[in-house]
């Protein structure tokens, strides 16, 4: 058993090391960072490589109790940095031996394991910082949306991009009438995942992985580097393909600017569906209702090589000058664009641009009212200490996410769907409920 006696003996060995040097009293649940030393949070990591280690970064300035990863690679090199943390495979096993003195929570994990190291957490009632997509399916987002809002604790979806200062220009320009009342939005991500065969050869499960712990909830299947570290997003079982890893991030701006929450309708298209691996382009048109005075919206996901072509190489949209250049609209591999009665505006993470060029020469952007950011991380770390809310709590982000896997519900099930937000179920499509939710396997409960 030399596998098992090496993760056995690492552990062992880190847990004996980090023994002596946790200090501090313990915390009864989060929001009392007050009993921790110098007011900081006690805080637990689940993932501490890729995302992981940005979020490491982002609470660094924290007390780190306690770090968890599938991979004794990954838990060395942060127990390094972190040596007063004590390490765990298993963030079940982490949660129930230091729940009591844990304030906050970190999941950096893959998609499919977001929903139940999330919701264990709340039901401790841990702050919780979670990367985006918030949960692997439309159920468990709306499961953990109300779990955070039933226990009234700080959240924040590692949408990091939302604390930027272009996002909340372009929000501005729309939310000031810029080009006029929008009912019609395209958002694209030159991402291309899938189209991918599961692997019939069964190498052996590496000496420092985790295997089991790794697959969570998910249907058991045999190890292979096809899924690890960083390939299991074009896989359903474990991820949400192009559409689940910028979704929400692209799809961030219109919902923040136009307040946009539940879509009616959904439908989507992409190549003939295969039954374990996600799409290697798709497009997806959401339609909203009217929001007060705001009037209806079709959103427009576009990935895998796909855009509003015709949208972006209207003649007359940029002057010589630009069209040289990277702002030309033809030239943008991922954007969201605005299409208003009076123009269009076309962002993405760090630029915008209104459109046409020069019917805007001499138009005046409206004053900054949306205040800057500190930080997203540092959001919600003064979300844990001091009740103010995030910009992307998970009552927001939720939704959010909802409407993103939404887009591959519809794909999966072959047709349009009427969605009743409601009570999450397609109202005329009854085989889209095994997209909506999904199955355990044993030994594991959201």
């Amino acid at each position: 058993m030399p596998h098992a006696l090496s993760r056995r003996s690492f552990l062992k060995t880190a847990t004996a090391a980090a023994a002596g040097l946790l200090a501090g009293p313990l915390v009864l649940r989060g929001g009392e960072p007050g009993d921790s030393p110098n007011g900081k949070l006690a805080v637990a990591v689940i993932g501490v490589a890729g995302r992981g280690a940005a979020n490491l970064k982002g609470v660094s300035g924290e007390r780190l109790v306690a770090l968890c990863d599938v991979d004794d690679r990954n838990l060395a090199k942060a127990a390094e940095r972190f040596p007063k943390a004590k390490p765990y495979a298993d963030f079940r096993k982490m949660l129930d031996e230091m729940g009591r003195s844990i304030d906050a929570v970190v999941v950096s994990t893959p998609d499919h394991t977001h929903a139940p190291a999330a919701a264990m957490a709340l039901r401790m009632g841990k702050h919780v910082y979670c990367e985006k997509p918030l949960t692997h399916s439309v159920h468990e987002a709306r499961v953990v949306a109300d779990l955070a809002r039933r226990q009234k604790v700080a959240t924040q979806i590692g949408t990091q991009i939302h604390a930027e200062d272009n996002y909340r220009r372009v929000v501005e320009l729309v939310r000031a009438g810029a080009v006029g009342p929008v009912k019609e939005v395209h958002v694209w991500s030159a991402a291309r995942y899938g189209g991918v065969e599961r692997p019939t050869e069964t190498p052996p499960v590496p000496e420092y992985l985790h295997w089991d712990e790794w697959l969570g909830p998910a249907p058991h299947r045999p190890y292979h580097p096809c899924y690890v570290p960083n390939k299991w997003r074009s896989w359903w079982d474990f991820g949400s393909g192009a559409l689940g890893d910028f979704g929400c991030h692209y799809m961030d701006l219109p919902f923040w600017a136009l307040d946009l929450r539940y879509a009616r309708r959904i439908e989507a298209e992409g190549p003939p569906l295969h039954p374990e691996s996600t799409p290697l382009w798709s497009v997806v048109r959401y339609d909203f209702p009217a929001r007060g005075h705001r009037p209806p919206v079709r959103l427009t996901w576009y990935d895998g090589g796909k855009r509003p072509e015709e949208l972006l190489a209207r003649d007359g949209l940029v002057t010589e000058k630009t069209a040289a250049t990277a702002m030309n609209p033809v030239k943008w591999k991922s954007g969201v664009l605005f299409v208003g009665e009076k123009g269009m505006l076309l962002a993405d993470y760090g630029r915008r641009i209104l459109l046409p060029e020069n019917q805007f020469a001499d138009f005046q952007p409206p004053e900054p009212t949306i205040p800057a950011s500190i930080g997203h991380h540092e959001e919600w770390i003064r979300a844990c200490k001091t009740g103010e809310p995030t910009t992307c709590r998970f009552d927001y982000s939720g939704p959010l996410t909802e409407t993103v896997l939404l887009g591959y519900v519809a794909y999966r099930a072959g047709e349009a769907i009427a969605w009743d937000a409601e009570h999450l179920k397609a109202t005329n499509c009854p085989k889209a409920e095994q997209f909506v939710r999904r199955a355990y396997r044993e030994g594991w409960t959201l």
